[in-house]
C-alpha cells in the first residue's frame, strides 16, 4: 500500500461506494455456460424460490444465486433453463455428430 493511500478523504470513499452501489443497480443478470451448468440438474419445473434453494444446497457459485434473485417476483414457474436464459445453447446448437462416434 502506498503511503498516500492511507489519507484518502472520506468524501472520495463515499463517492466510490455510492458509484459501486449504483453500478449494481444497472448491471443485469450475467449468465455464462459455466454458471448455467449448475442449474442443469435442477428439479424442473420450479419456482424462483425453489431454484434459489437448489442452487444453495448444491453448492453453486454465489453468482448463480444472485442471478436467480434478480428474476421477477411474479410466482412464475420456470420449465427449464431456457426460460431463465433465453440464449442458453441447446443440443442443436453444437455441431457434434453423435452418430460418428
Amino acid at each position: 500500500m502506498r503511503p498516500w493511500q492511507n489519507f484518502l478523504p472520506f468524501g472520495y470513499l463515499l463517492h466510490t461506494l455510492t458509484f459501486a452501489q449504483n453500478l449494481e443497480e444497472v448491471v443485469p443478470m450475467f449468465w455464462t455456460l459455466e454458471l448455467a451448468s449448475h442449474l442443469e440438474d435442477a428439479p424442473w419445473p420450479a419456482t424462483k424460490d425453489e431454484l434459489i434453494d437448489y442452487a444453495i444446497r448444491s453448492g453453486a457459485p454465489i453468482e448463480v444465486v444472485e442471478n436467480l434473485q434478480e428474476l421477477e417476483e411474479d410466482g412464475e414457474i420456470y420449465e427449464g433453463l431456457e426460460d431463465i436464459w433465453p440464449d442458453y445453447p441447446s443440443q442443436d446448437d453444437f455441431f457434434f455428430n453423435e452418430d460418428e462416434y
